[in-house]
């Protein structure tokens, strides 16, 4: 976590050294504020990544003397391809359009929204790919 902490924390500094330069230069409040949540932002992150670093022994990123074998192991769980997102954006289409010309469209697409949506959370409980 420690290059991701350092690179959000430049850029945490950065916005930092920007903000009243721009707000002397500018006079624009809105941009100056922009630029002040967007300090506060990278803080906030840089905080979370400081507090979940000191609870993760060293990654083979974070060594320098790590090998690529160091890192080998199971990555996770990749799908080969699914239908529901389809149907899952037709049924979102269908929502939009009710919503412009009737509230019986906007209806049936809730309803096909939601057997795709769940049709979609538990597609690798059952039938062929059930792990």
């Amino acid at each position: 976590m420690k290059a991701e902490l350092w690179t959000i924390a430049s850029c945490g500094i950065f916005f930092a050294l920007i903000a009243p330069i721009y707000w002397v230069l500018s006079g624009d409040v809105t941009g100056s504020v922009a630029l002040l949540m967007t300090t506060l932002l990278c803080v906030l992150i840089v905080f979370y990544l400081a507090v979940v670093a000191r609870q993760i022994p060293d990654r083979p990123e974070d060594r320098s003397d790590a090998e690529i074998i160091d890192g080998a192991g199971e990555l996770g769980f990749f799908p080969a391809s699914s239908w529901w997102p389809l149907w899952a954006a037709m049924s979102f289409a269908t929502i939009v359009l009710g919503v412009v010309f009737g509230w019986w469209l906007f209806i049936i697409g809730v309803g096909v929204g939601v057997i795709a949506l769940v049709g979609w959370v538990f597609e690798f409980y059952r039938g062929v790919h059930k792990h």
